[in-house]
């Protein structure tokens, strides 16, 4: 397995795929020779299928899960062993279509002003701000804070996209605060690592985690809350303030305006806007068992 996961990683660091998804993808392949105890060179369609209904039926994996197990064995049978791929034998599984669960801006205070820390207050109000995803917030350094245009860089986003996303003035206040806080001040990363975050590496994905899920708790907010649910809202609540849906795509990172337009269907203001059928009806006041 050794020459094909050299084989594998080379392939996948020639088409510049991100760090957290070449890790992912060759740990999965390993899963899957672990399986069936062979060298994946020597394994094939069949126990591929028996591999995919083994992730939903004992291990009860999500299909948006098993389609990144699907996508890496994928990978490794086409790109880096030259073969071929059946979709019609090996499809990809249906994803069941959920509407994000949307805090008010109310709540989202609630949630902010119920930080454990003074960091994680920052990190919170953050994501909020500038509807990063998790992975992007750990990795902001401090050049990518622009204050003369009045935006943060996010580099290397989901897809090696780079994009620009606009610096409240009230971030700005929080985050010089924040640079004010710190022991020890960073020459790189905005965020960095450690109990005191005097780290040269950033924080990892768990600190932003457990930040929002505490906060929550502290809050009292009942909605399961996670650090994408203040993306979701980031969005949602600038459409519900007259954001056009493109500039929410070009702030979000999305590639397709079709990822975007799931916020029309959790929208307040455009939920409001749309009277029920049955306002319309001319009913008798009382219903028939009152009579």
């Amino acid at each position: 397995m050794t020459h094909l996961r050299k084989m594998m990683l080379e392939e996948l660091q020639r088409r510049n795929y991100a760090e957290t998804t070449i890790r992912s993808y060759i740990r999965i392949v390993e899963d899957f020779s672990q399986r069936f105890h062979r060298p994946p060179d020597r394994l094939g369609p069949q126990q591929i299928r028996e591999y995919q209904a083994e992730l939903f039926k004992k291990r009860k994996l999500a299909p948006s899960t098993v389609t990144v197990y699907l996508a890496a064995l994928r990978f490794f049978y086409t790109k880096t062993l030259k073969k071929g791929w059946s979709a019609a034998e090996t499809p990809y599984p249906k994803r069941a279509e959920h509407v994000p669960s949307i805090l008010s801006q109310e709540e989202v205070a609630r949630l902010i002003d119920a930080a454990g820390t003074p960091f994680h207050r920052t990190l919170l109000m953050t994501l909020y701000a500038t509807g990063v995803r998790r992975a992007e917030l750990t990795h902001l350094k401090i050049s990518d804070v622009d204050s003369q245009r009045m935006v943060v860089h996010i580099q290397g986003g989901k897809g090696r996209k780079d994009r620009d996303v606009m610096l409240s003035p009230t971030l700005l206040k929080e985050l010089r605060e924040h640079w004010l806080r710190l022991r020890r001040k960073p020459s790189e990363w905005l965020f960095p690592g450690n109990r005191h975050h005097t780290n040269d590496k950033p924080i990892s994905t768990k600190v932003v985690w457990h930040a929002c899920r505490n906060a929550a708790k502290r809050a009292g907010i009942q909605k399961q809350v996670h650090p994408h649910t203040l993306r979701h809202c980031f969005a949602t609540h600038l459409l519900e303030h007259g954001a056009d849906l493109r500039n929410i795509q070009m702030l979000l990172g999305h590639n397709d305006l079709e990822q975007t337009t799931i916020y029309l269907h959790v929208s307040e203001r455009r939920l409001n806007a749309t009277a029920s059928p049955l306002d319309s009806l001319k009913l008798k006041d009382r219903s028939p068992q009152e009579e």
